[in-house]
């Protein structure tokens, strides 16, 4: 019983559920940069290579025959694997660099000055004693 009462805190503890709220939407958002690598970025650069898609780049090692398929090396698959690498790293970085950016927004923010120490509050006191003191009779 006491391995099913720490396996239960560990999984509610609020870390764990964080992180799995974290995984699910990083899953989404792999879906979304994939797409949009694979429908809006792709194409055009495909254009401007010549109409090349890169996840169809592949050399022949042996061709096919009757009893085997054809043995390829897909360096295509690879370089859109980079490129797709490439593309959520940036998106990662910009969300991190706009977050540190409220942060730091919200760490500059002017807060209150700070109450003025005893000594001061004395001094204030005898220097306007002092120009009281000094000031023409009317």
């Amino acid at each position: 019983m006491g391995m099913l009462n720490e396996f239960k805190a560990f999984a509610v503890r609020g870390n764990v559920i964080d992180m799995a709220v974290g995984i699910i939407i990083g899953a989404a958002f792999t879906k979304i940069v994939s797409s949009f690598v694979a429908d809006v970025v792709t194409p055009p650069l495909g254009l401007l290579i010549g109409g090349v898609d890169f996840s169809n780049l592949a050399v022949v090692l042996k061709a096919a025959t009757a009893e085997s398929p054809a043995v390829t090396l897909n360096y295509g698959q690879f370089i859109q694997t980079v490129f797709d690498f490439t593309i959520v790293a940036f998106a990662i970085f910009l969300a991190v660099k706009g977050i540190n950016h409220l942060k730091r927004k919200e760490a500059a923010a002017p807060s209150a000055p700070p109450a003025p120490t005893k000594e001061e509050v004395l001094l204030t006191e005898i220097r306007d004693a002092l120009r009281e003191q000094n000031r023409p009779s009317a």
